[in-house]
């Protein structure tokens, strides 16, 4: 779930049913009725999970003129313009990109400066990288890395990826081998170099999120019921424990909000 731009909608991605709405925010807070909503069809080579859509993501561009989705069941990246006065989406055209049969794609991120697109594939453990058209909203893959170390030969799948504000460091979580892998991002080819893997000192990251500073990566730790923070080095992107672990029941979301 995610907000456009301007804060008027809020997108939804329905996992279990495979589809993607977008509702109005009104006056009160509370939200109308669906402005726009959109079935996905078709389904991938795994059939235990991928035996239809899967919506699993959602979010805006950065200038609000398209919205991408995730769907872990079809193995594809789907690009929708985005109406910002009406919140009605239009499958754009080419209206999807593709990840490795099998991969599972779940969430992703833009980078800061809008050129790239990285998605997390939780079934295959890897990250994708494109390109993006702000203009034309299409997506051209050019690279897929693994989010493990060589040598893990046990059972693992991914949760969460955030790009560091500064654009230069990306960041995935591992269930299963619990860690967070770091990447450093090439400014002008936005291609992926590994750089290390943390233990996130606790059990099924499931989410976790860098202050807007860029300072800390606070991780949730699923079934280990903790939350940990991390400070990130601003020159390497490598990881550090702080020693604040906070007890927090089965988390499975982290989010920054401003307070005014």
């Amino acid at each position: 779930m995610s907000l456009d731009k301007a804060g008027k909608f809020v997108m939804a991605a329905n996992y279990t049913g495979g589809s993607v709405a977008v509702f109005p925010v009104l006056a009160d807070g509370r939200l109308g009725e669906a402005s726009a909503f959109v079935q996905h069809h078709g389904s991938s080579v795994n059939p235990e999970r991928q035996e239809g859509p899967h919506a699993h993501s959602i979010a805006p561009s950065p200038d609000n003129r398209f919205v991408l989705a995730a769907d872990l069941g079809l193995d594809r990246l789907l690009v929708y313009h985005f109406d910002p006065a009406q919140g009605s989406l239009k499958p754009n055209d080419p209206p999807f990109a593709t990840v490795k049969p099998g991969a599972g794609p779940r969430h992703f991120a833009f980078h800061p400066g809008g050129r790239f697109v990285y998605t997390i594939n939780e079934m295959g453990s890897t990250i994708t990288a494109f390109s993006y058209d702000a203009m034309r909203g299409s997506l051209r893959e050019f690279q897929t890395v693994s989010t493990l170390p060589k040598d893990f030969a046990g059972a693992s799948d991914t949760a969460e990826i955030e790009v560091h504000p500064s654009g230069k460091f990306l960041y995935g979580s591992n269930r299963g081998h619990d860690s967070i892998a770091v990447f450093a991002i090439d400014d002008k080819m936005g291609t992926l170099t590994p750089v290390e893997h943390v233990p996130t000192e606790g059990k099924t990251p499931r989410s976790f999120a860098i202050d807007p500073a860029g300072s800390y990566l606070l991780v949730a730790n699923q079934d280990s019921d903790n939350l940990v923070v991390f400070r990130i080095d601003a020159r390497t992107g490598r990881l550090a424990p702080s020693d604040k672990v906070s007890d927090v029941p089965s988390p499975v979301c982290v989010i920054f909000v401003a307070l005014e």
